[in-house]
């Protein structure tokens, strides 16, 4: 399980820049990130914190484990339409 306060890595913000959006904490309860456009209007939340995500991954278990990890997500969630909760999710957190 992931920890209860989520901390955004450097992976996560410069995956969002690239995206041209900004990502904060989420203040709602169970996700990890709130996502917004560069006027800072709110988009979505992503990432429940229940689980984890590529940083994740590297953090607790190693990079080839966690490249293997993506693979198995990018299998599951490959149908995801542009710029829904679960596209931002997968370019940002994964």
């Amino acid at each position: 399980m992931v920890d209860k306060y989520y901390k955004i890595t450097q992976y996560s913000i410069d995956r969002a820049k690239e995206l041209g959006v900004i990502i904060k904490p989420s203040v709602k309860g169970n996700y990890k990130i709130d996502v917004y456009d560069k006027s800072d209007n709110y988009i979505t939340s992503i990432g429940h914190r229940q689980y984890k995500d590529y940083p994740t991954y590297i953090k607790n278990n190693g990079k080839e484990y966690a490249d293997y990890r993506r693979d198995l997500f990018y299998k599951r969630h490959k149908n995801y339409k542009k710029f829904s909760r679960g596209w931002y999710s997968s370019k940002i957190l994964w």
